[in-house]
């Protein structure tokens, strides 16, 4: 478990192949936080980067849907992000063993949709809108959005062509401009496009593009459509997803 000064640990929630999150509380008021570090013990420059940059952006948002941080430790050579502790679920492990409905999914939706308008008129691109980058209270129904980690405050930016493997974002949610195979530069409607497939996963249990080939991946962003939602579905969701 991790030693860090000043905050208990009591749960590890997340090991991902980046990042580690443990529950726990500051110490010196008993406050709940939620407490993310980065797994590489010797991280790269951009590694740290990124990280220190969830911290920047999101700590300057003012916005229910959104979670500010607490603090930004130094934690052996990297960083400890410090957020509140709301007792919330991602909603990729939520959604999947609640009783989906309607009702909820437009509730969230809007919820969703509206934070995106807020990031907007910051002039921010999250760049990685997805259902386990979303939080939510499993009484309320409310939601949060989390990891601005590779989030630009440009209002406008030019993705380079490079390897599938290492671009940013998460394949398949990512937008055809943020693959850099397009001639054209990532603006907020990047984060509508994962928003959509964020939709699509929700209403249908699926992803409207599977493979684990990431050059195919790349390909249906770009190239294909997406199959059409289940037909028991009100038309007018079919036509926003």
């Amino acid at each position: 478990m991790l030693n860090l000064p000043n905050y208990y640990l009591s749960k590890n929630l997340y090991q991902g192949t980046r990042t580690l999150v443990y529950r726990g509380q500051r110490n010196w008021d008993k406050k709940p936080v939620i407490i993310k570090v980065l797994r590489n013990l010797h991280p790269s420059f951009n590694e740290l980067v990124q990280f220190r940059n969830q911290y920047m952006i999101a700590r300057n948002l003012e916005h229910p849907a959104i979670v500010k941080p607490l603090a930004l430790e130094r934690y052996g050579n990297g960083y400890a992000l410090i957020m509140p502790d709301s007792g919330a679920y991602a909603l990729s492990d939520y959604w999947p063993k609640s009783e989906p409905s309607l009702t909820n999914f437009l509730h969230i939706a809007i919820q969703l949709a509206e934070v995106l308008h807020y990031l907007i008129q910051q002039r921010i691109i999250h760049k990685d809108i997805k259902p386990s980058n979303i939080l939510i209270d499993p009484e309320t129904k409310e939601v949060q959005l989390i990891d601005f980690s590779i989030s630009t405050l440009l209002p406008k930016e030019q993705q380079q062509l490079i390897s599938p493997n290492v671009l940013e974002g998460t394949l398949a949610y990512i937008s055809p401009e943020q693959t850099g195979r397009m001639n054209r530069g990532i603006d907020y409607r990047t984060d509508f496009y994962s928003l959509g497939v964020t939709f699509f996963e929700l209403l249908t249990g699926k992803l409207p593009f599977e493979s684990s080939d990431p050059m195919e991946l790349v390909h249906c962003h770009i190239a294909k459509t997406p199959p059409n939602p289940d037909s028991q579905l009100p038309t007018p969701l079919v036509d926003l997803v």
